[in-house]
Order: C-alpha cells, then structure tokens, then sequence
C-alpha cells in the first residue's frame, strides 16, 4: 500500500504546478493534502473522481485559509471530518478515517512563526492531540497520523541548528514534545527507514533561494502505533516535481 502526505500551500497551485501528472505516476493508494486554501468545490474535483479517488474534505471556516482533504482508493469504513475540538474543524485542519486494518488521521498542525499568540494555539493544539493519540496506543489496529507537524524533530532534520534555537519549530519545548510522542508509543516513519540520514528536507522557505541550495526542515511526517500488523516497507521525500514549498512525503507500508 502507498499513502502520501503533501502540504500543497494552495491545491489550486498544486493543480497548476502538475499534482494530476504526479499522482497518476505514483499511483497511492491515499493521498492525504494540508493547506488547501479553497472551497469544497474545488477539492472535491471530477478529475480527482476519474482517478478512482473518494474525496473527504475539511474546510476552514475563514475562505482561502489552511484546509485539509484525503483522496482514498480505497473505503473508510467511518469519516471524522475535523476530528478534535476547536481549531481542528474550524480551522480545517483534521481528517480521521477508519480502515479495515489500520486508523489514519490527517492533520495540519498550526505554526507560532506568526507570533506569540499563534505560538501558544499551537501549544494548546500539541497537548490536546497528545491526548486525543494516546487511546490508539493500547489498540491492536494500528494508528497513522501523517501531515504537517510544524516541528523540526532533532539536528538531523534542519539545515542550521545553531542558527534557529530560537525559531518556532525547532524551539527546545517543541522538539521534547516530539520526543515524549514518540516515547508515547509512536514510531517516526521516515527516520524507521533513514535512521541518520542528514539534509534530507521537506520544506523550505520562498527566500534565499533556499530550495535551490538545500537550505531546508523536514517538518512532514508519518508516525505510526508500535504494532505487529504491519512492515514499513519505504518512506521516501518525493523532491520533483516541485508542487509547493512542501515536498510530498511517500509511505510504502504492508499489513500482515
């Protein structure tokens, strides 16, 4: 099974940019988009429908602002759409689906680059998610959550430690939350796979030409439950073609 997760900062954007060209090569089974920045009818697209693709869509209740949508091949047996309290449905930033064998959740979590008020939401935002994740730790079906996390993990993960102690995310309060997640029962997919790969980024700033010389963070993931039902396969940072500021990030998975 294939999943993707990709921040298209605009799915209009992404469409203009050649997300069609690429999903029909890769194929994925599920397709999972933060920031979509529109209305359902322009998520909710036939061409997505001609691919085979059910849609699932969380709109933000502020027009042109985050948003988050699932393409699935495959049928959820239940949709949660801004699954949460707050801001996960007001805000679009939730999608929770039930499969046969395995739950997967969709999110975007918000940024504190903005300033200290969106610095403290987005706190508010990790804490309540900690607790809404923890009950699926204890279940035999396991849990994937991928999307935008908004945190830089460890030094591996960022193009200049040093030089963004201080930033919002990859500040020390962030990066420990990561780590008591992970500790909760979670599995960082890509780093499963790549466990000291360095310089290996999933976004990277309009400026500096900071694509073009690699100046990046990896802030998109896949986090899954510690289980026996399943063989991560592959996790792989999809750097061409250029969609967004986000790359997708791929996700090759096997359930036993």
């Amino acid at each position: 099974m294939k999943i993707i997760t990709l921040n298209c900062n605009g799915i209009r954007s992404s469409l203009s940019k050649g997300l069609l060209d690429f999903i029909r090569r890769e194929n994925p089974d599920i397709i999972c988009f933060q920031e979509t920045k529109a209305p359902k009818s322009e998520i909710e697209r036939e061409e997505f429908r001609k691919l085979g693709y059910e849609i699932h869509s969380c709109i933000a209740d502020k027009p042109g602002y985050s948003g988050t949508a699932v393409l699935t091949k495959l049928k959820p047996k239940s949709v949660n759409i801004g699954f949460g309290e707050g801001i996960y449905a007001s805000e679009g930033r939730s999608i929770f689906l039930e499969y046969p064998d395995f739950f997967l959740w969709n999110l975007y979590f918000p940024s504190g680059t903005s300033g200290e008020e969106r610095q403290k939401v987005k706190y508010e935002f990790l804490d309540s998610f900690f607790e809404l994740a923890k009950p699926f730790t204890k279940k035999k079906k396991p849990l994937i959550v991928c999307g935008d996390v908004n945190i830089a993990h460890t030094e591996l993960d960022i193009h200049n430690a040093k030089g963004n102690q201080k930033s919002s995310g990859f500040l020390p309060e962030e990066r420990a939350w990561v780590s008591k997640f992970l500790d909760l029962g979670f599995f960082d997919c890509f780093r499963v796979i790549h466990p000291e790969v360095r310089d290996d980024y999933s976004w990277w700033t309009y400026r500096f030409q900071a694509r073009k010389n690699n100046k990046g963070w990896r802030i998109d993931y896949f986090f899954i439950t510690k289980s026996s039902k399943y063989k991560l396969q592959s996790v792989h940072i999809a750097k061409e073609p250029v969609l967004s500021d986000h790359a997708p990030v791929v996700l090759g998975i096997q359930f036993t």
